[in-house]
């Protein structure tokens, strides 16, 4: 631990944990399975990472323990731990919601006065009904929130949403949101101070931020004819100016560009329409602008 190396902290098992672990790899770093164990040190980077409890991740990084480190925004904001966010990472997504017995309907906000609402993020919660001036009974509960309106512990819930499958499963329904959350990566501080770990962690946010804008991106390829260019270049949402190569065929291009992700199916009956073909959609690992 006292490497001088920079120490980042991570969920040991849990949602957030092979996803961060994927963002790492992807931006270069050789980390090897960790079998159980409580701190690795990465092969090719002066970084070691910590294996958490969730709930431990901001605390240990706002006591210094662990310089940076990579947890849900719920966590974050729920320990209320005086740290900085530093990125939103993309992943691990999920809503913390206000839900209901199928049985029972709400459809304004203010019915939840006076009523007692289960939950493993009390902190959250009291901020919620603070803002909306609610008057409820906040139940915390460890774990297995859902079965609190089944066991008479309390009349509605509030807590992580993603599918919403556990919340059928236990006779609940979403009624309303309280809080949109996603994995954050976060840093003391003090980290700057130290000019050894601070060149270390810009470096790994020069990388992360590379992997992150290529995951939402893709290389798109096409043929086309030399008279469509400027209408493709219209239909394409490209981070830059398309590349346009000659071919064989001296009447045809081909054309490449990067796009982002989620308009490929937007644009591609109009890039048909207008004469595109042979169209490849690749991946790309990192991207550095």
């Amino acid at each position: 631990m006292l490497n001088g190396n920079l120490k980042l902290a991570i969920q040991k098992n849990g949602r957030l944990t092979q996803k961060s672990i994927q963002l790492l790899r992807t931006a270069g770093l050789e980390i090897e399975d960790y079998n159980d164990r409580l701190i690795i040190s990465v092969q090719n980077f002066d970084m070691d990472i910590i294996y958490l409890r969730d709930d431990d991740i901001p605390e240990y990084v706002k006591d210094g323990v662990a310089d940076i480190g990579i947890v849900g925004e719920n966590v974050f904001y729920e320990k209320k731990a005086d740290a900085e966010i530093i990125r939103k990472l993309g992943f691990g997504k999920c809503k913390f919601s206000l839900a209901v017995p199928e049985s029972k309907e709400v459809k304004e906000l203010n019915e939840f006065n006076g009523l007692r609402i289960a939950t493993s993020y009390p902190n959250l919660l009291n901020d919620f009904l603070k803002k909306n001036n609610l008057n409820s009974i906040i139940v915390e509960i460890s774990g297995s929130v859902e079965t609190a309106p089944s066991l008479g512990i309390a009349d509605a819930i509030c807590d992580l949403v993603s599918t919403g499958n556990t919340l059928k499963l236990h006779k609940l329904k979403k009624s309303f949101d309280v809080f949109e959350s996603e994995a954050v990566l976060i840093a003391n501080k003090f980290i700057h101070k130290d000019e050894k770990k601070n060149n270390v962690f810009e470096e790994l946010l020069f990388r992360i931020d590379s992997a992150l804008k290529a995951k939402s991106s893709k290389y798109l390829m096409m043929n086309a004819p030399k008279s469509a260019i400027e209408k493709i270049k219209s239909v394409l949402p490209a981070l830059k100016s398309p590349t346009i190569l000659p071919l064989a065929d001296e009447s045809m291009v081909a054309v490449h560009a990067v796009i982002p992700s989620d308009k490929f199916w937007d644009i591609l009956r109009n890039l048909k329409k207008v004469g595109a073909s042979d169209i490849l959609l690749l991946t790309i690992d990192n991207m550095i602008l």
